[in-house]
């Protein structure tokens, strides 16, 4: 019974630990506290939180408002240009990212295709291993096609975006 209470403990209060992901930084004058609860209205305050291995600091007495650009259209606002061209240019790069993520996909199920040909003893020229190996390029080259075209659809709309802003001035 006593062992089962004292797993009990252990895990409440490893849960609680792993729980407390973020601690507040409280700056007075020369002094700083680091708490983990919010800081009196007299100090300055930064949260600092640990997730995953990484570890940021925000001025959490600073409002920060920031309005989603979908929300902007829905709302009938407009977004700048320059905004704009910064949206664009993101999804941009998200794309070739992916891309090379798909590329890295590729290899490695390369690679499993070609373990299993060595285990099974099958010949490079095997149909089987041709066939899954077409089916797999297929695949891929298709995934990064749909983001060919769409990266080609963001640059050409970038392009049109920027003469109109060039022929305005």
């Amino acid at each position: 019974m006593a062992k089962v209470i004292f797993t009990i403990i252990c895990l409440l209060l490893v849960n609680s630990a792993q729980a407390k992901s973020s601690i507040f930084k409280c700056t007075k004058d020369n002094k700083i506290v680091f708490s983990q609860q919010t800081c009196p209205k007299e100090f300055r305050q930064h949260r600092i939180e640990y997730q995953l291995g990484i570890t940021t600091e925000t001025d959490s007495d600073k409002k920060i408002k920031t309005q989603d650009p979908l929300q902007a259209l829905l709302d009938k606002k407009t977004i700048s240009k320059e905004r704009l061209l910064q949206l664009l240019d993101s999804e941009v790069y998200r794309l070739r990212q992916e891309n090379s993520y798909y590329e890295i996909l590729r290899a490695s199920e390369l690679q499993k295709l070609e373990r299993s040909r060595y285990w099974q003893k099958k010949k490079t020229t095997d149909p089987e291993y041709l066939t899954s190996i077409n089916e797999m390029n297929q695949h891929f080259d298709q995934l990064v096609s749909v983001n060919a075209g769409a990266i080609n659809l963001l640059i050409d709309r970038k392009q049109l975006i920027e003469k109109e802003t060039a022929t305005a001035h």
